[in-house]
């Protein structure tokens, strides 16, 4: 894995005009399985603001495990685990939450249930709408969930939102093109690190992303390679997944 950002991420930071700058991370943490120390010391050298989370635990105690994860992260937890099946969101407190909905999407008989964790969150005078998702192995049900996923995105009442986590498929797949025609895709939009996702250990594919709707700038989004205090031994050591960090400017609520 390389280990040169190609430029400094902007940090968290509201403007005087009440824009916001905020780090979103979107990580497949395949249910806290792996060494979580590790996992949770990339997330705090992320310094995210939002982390769109799949593969949270979702059994036995998911509630402690996800917690002790947020805390050792210096975050909270938002929404989802368990309760969508999965996906979950966690928030540094310097997030003002409006509203949280954990979904559950129908259930194909034989295949795992999936769902999204969403929220609308506001960040000095910007308002901003989240979801997280695991999206199906199946072809035709992943394409089906991508269109809720944008139907999803355009219910939860605000101008700008971001979208993010595990598609289970590739840029040149129908249900991710489907995304990125409506959406921006963040690492297009303003690559920065390293850009694919799996595995840590062979880097080869993009399967994860974060999209943002039009109006929000992208001011920098990928794999955080030789960030300050995330290194390549923590990364495969925490998960089946490298994380995607993105810097976006959400603008103030007009």
């Amino acid at each position: 894995m390389s280990t040169s950002p190609a430029r400094t991420l902007p940090n968290s930071h509201t403007e005087e005009d009440g824009s916001a700058v905020v780090r979103v991370l979107s990580y497949n943490i395949r249910s806290m399985r792996d060494d979580t120390d590790a996992l949770a010391r990339v997330i705090a050298a992320c310094a995210p603001d939002l982390v769109l989370i799949q593969e949270a635990p979702r059994f036995f105690r998911w509630r402690k495990k996800l917690a002790r994860l947020a805390r050792a992260a210096d975050l909270v937890i938002l929404s989802g685990g368990g309760t969508a099946s999965g996906p979950a969101l966690l928030c540094s407190l310097r997030a003002t939450v409006e509203r949280t909905e954990d979904v559950l999407l129908p259930l194909t008989p034989g295949l795992h249930r999936r769902g999204f964790a969403t929220a609308v969150v506001r960040f000095g005078g910007a308002r901003l709408g989240v979801l997280s998702c695991h999206l199906s192995l199946q072809t035709d049900e992943r394409y089906t969930q991508g269109g809720m996923l944008l139907e999803r995105l355009a219910g939860l009442g605000v101008e700008h939102a971001v979208a993010g986590g595990d598609l289970n498929e590739r840029p040149d797949g129908r249900t991710f093109r489907r995304l990125a025609s409506a959406l921006q895709d963040c690492w297009v939009a303003r690559p920065w690190g390293g850009e694919h996702t799996s595995t840590p250990g062979d880097p080869h594919q993009r399967i994860d992303a974060l999209f943002a709707t039009p109006g929000v700038e992208v001011l920098g989004c990928g794999v955080p390679l030789g960030l300050p205090g995330v290194t390549e031994e923590d990364l495969r050591a925490a998960t089946d997944h490298l994380p995607v960090l993105a810097a976006l400017k959400v603008p103030a609520a007009r």
